[in-house]
């Protein structure tokens, strides 16, 4: 399905965004409450770890003024070995108060991400193929593997360390407040002035992590192309080229880390300077104080101390901060895949297709990818159950369009699409394409066996069903003679095949999902003559009886279709049996004598020499066919009729 000139384009590199003020960063609470409800308990439990730790850990800096004034200056020798007892006892209560977190909140983080990886790939399966013209899918995997990661700081350690610094400083700043005012207020001034600076770095940091995540997902997609196609790249000679483009894109990469780094540096040396500035503060005030008797000195130590743990936490805000905005954006990237509707969940799709007869028909429809851009205008035919119907036109022409059409990939902006009168736009999705089989131009496979590519259109089939398949396919024919046989492990994309093979595992697949509707985009194209004799009475029999639509270029593999519509620039110029177009002289007689040469037609009758050459469609007399029906299409259809 890859002839197509007019598809939707690519999807523009998203533009920077202007910063996002306070009210936006509000806006995004629900969706992380969204997150953190599930788990509140946990992380209620996590902040009570949390005070108990970050009181403990305060034992032993406050034990210091009694320590100097009491036991040292005093002289209450008694006094020790209970103080030694306490801040041995507080410091294991630490220890365990650290394991215990980050035993159930950083587990707890990885279960979020997990189950988020999970949510975000089952939402981008079920969008619709619109979306994925739009999107790479190296940059979708991004999204999927990457934009979580970042959450992890909303329940794990992150977000309980930051308000934990918090309930530190807090604790620190009234015990400060009460050895000395004075030099507390002075410089708590300095940190509420970094406070507000601080502030402002966010706001600017948070685009420069929004970016990068574009940036990545962008180079990955990129990445993932040139791998997938590394065949063609090597056949173009083209590997400097293609190192050219991901090395730009690294180039952008480093470029905005660069800008982060510069931007958590001067954060970084604004905290130094400010922890210099407040210690020399506090160096000058403090002694003056001690000299005139307003402060003892274990009081000074204890101060200098404390004046520690309020300092701390803001260099925390700045490492955990940065994490916590680097997990808002992820989170935002992540909201705007699961912002978009997937397609079975469109309200008017509310009917339910049990089992289908296969008439298929196409009622005055107009598409377009694009609202400028109509491809298809007021197509309309009719498809009877069992008939094979031929779709013949140049490239572009809106072959393609049509079998996406049918196979439910889009719904017309006018007109209908009915299968056995229903409209198919009000139909849901997952009760139409059970009774759906396709058999694409581009063979796809995946990096598994050959029994489990066959398998993979009915993963409960037997093993019996699933060789009987492959007989009709004829890929028992190859498959044999590997040592593994059908557990041979084919390749990503079945490279391990050739194109032929490949295209017959296709088949096979589609051969044992046993279809009412069955779509065959150039089913044999990547065959030889032989290969395609071979398979074309396999198709045969798996045609009849089910609604049949084929695209193909090489148009002796149609002559026997039901009937054909030849189509161009997005309309039904003619249509009919091959005899009455051929006789016809128009359009198909015109694509039909450039392909097999206009001297040698002119001494054929229409019609004439159609029995002796290989075709799509199935026998003309069904009674005869039925004799001759391998044993491997009656086990097929003994499971499903």
């Amino acid at each position: 399905m890859g002839e197509e000139k007019t598809k939707p384009e690519k999807a523009k590199p998203e533009q920077a965004k202007p910063k996002k003020s306070s009210r936006e960063m509000i806006a995004a609470l629900p969706e992380i409450w969204g997150l953190l409800r599930p788990r509140r308990r946990l992380l209620a439990a996590g902040f009570v770890l949390m005070a108990v730790n970050r009181v403990s850990g305060l034992v032993l800096p406050a034990s210091t003024k009694f320590l100097i004034d009491d036991i040292i200056g005093e002289r209450q020798i008694q006094l020790l070995l209970p103080l030694v007892a306490a801040v041995l006892l507080a410091t294991l209560v630490q220890g365990a108060t650290s394991f215990a977190l980050t035993q159930t909140l950083s587990k707890a983080a990885q279960k979020l991400i997990a189950e988020l990886r999970r949510k975000v790939q089952e939402h981008v399966g079920r969008l619709p193929v619109a979306y994925y013209d739009a999107n790479k899918s190296g940059a979708l995997v991004s999204r999927i593997m990457s934009d979580v990661e970042g959450v992890r700081n909303l329940v794990g350690t992150g977000l309980v360390q930051f308000v934990g610094g918090l309930l530190t400083a807090a604790i620190a700043l009234v015990v400060l407040l009460r050895i000395s005012p004075l030099m507390t207020l002075m410089a708590f001034a300095f940190l509420l002035i970094f406070g507000v600076a601080l502030r402002k770095a966010f706001r600017t940091i948070r685009p420069i992590f929004r970016e990068r995540a574009k940036i990545n997902a962008e180079v990955t997609g990129r990445l993932t192309e040139s791998l997938g196609g590394v065949r063609v790249v090597k056949g173009y000679h083209a590997e400097a080229r293609e190192h050219a483009v991901f090395a730009g894109g690294v180039e952008r990469l480093l470029d905005n880390v660069f800008r982060s780094l510069t931007a958590m540096s001067v954060l970084s040396f604004a905290s130094t300077a400010l922890m210099g500035v407040v210690g020399a503060l506090v160096m000058f005030l403090g002694v003056h104080q001690v000299l005139s008797g307003a402060l003892t000195l274990g009081g000074f130590f204890t101060y200098t101390v404390f004046l520690g743990f309020l300092v701390a936490p803001l260099f925390q805000v700045v490492g955990i901060g940065t994490q916590l905005t680097e997990a808002i954006a992820g989170l935002e990237r992540t909201r705007e895949v699961l912002r978009e509707r997937p397609e079975d969940e469109d309200p008017r799709r509310t009917v339910v297709l049990r089992e289908i007869v296969g008439e298929v028909e196409f009622d005055r429809v107009r598409f377009a990818y694009e609202a400028d851009r109509t491809v298809l205008h007021d197509v309309s035919f009719r498809a009877g159950p069992g008939t094979v119907t031929a779709l013949v036109g140049s490239s572009g022409s809106g072959k393609s369009t049509v079998i996406g059409l049918i196979a439910a990939f889009h719904v017309p902006q006018e007109g209908h699409v009915l299968v056995d009168g229903v409209d198919l736009a009000t139909v849901r999705l997952d009760s139409f394409r059970t009774h759906l089989g396709m058999v694409l131009q581009d063979s796809f496979l995946f990096d598994g066996t050959i029994r489990e590519n066959v398998a993979f259109s009915i993963p409960e089939a037997s093993d019996e069903q699933i060789l009987a398949a492959c007989r009709i396919a004829r890929v028992d024919e190859f498959a044999e003679r590997f040592e593994n046989k059908y557990d041979t492990v084919i390749g990503e994309r079945g490279v391990k095949l050739s194109g032929g093979q490949r295209q017959r595992v296709s088949i096979a697949r589609a051969v044992l999902a046993d279809p009412r509707i069955l779509i065959l985009d150039e089913a044999t194209s990547s065959l030889d003559s032989e290969s395609e004799e071979l398979i074309q009475e396999g198709l045969g029999y798996l045609m009849r009886g089910r609604t049949t639509f084929v695209i193909a270029h090489r148009l002796s593999t149609i002559r026997r279709a039901d009937q054909i519509l030849v189509l161009e620039d997005g309309s039904i110029l003619e249509r009919g049996t091959h005899e009455s177009l051929y006789a016809a002289r128009g359009r198909y007689y015109e694509l039909y004598t450039k392909q097999h040469g206009l001297e040698a037609n002119l001494f054929l009758a229409p019609g004439e020499g159609d029995r002796t050459e290989s075709s799509v469609g199935a026998p003309a007399d069904e009674n005869t066919a039925s004799s001759t029906e391998p044993d491997a299409l009656r086990l097929l259809r003994g499971r499903s009729l």
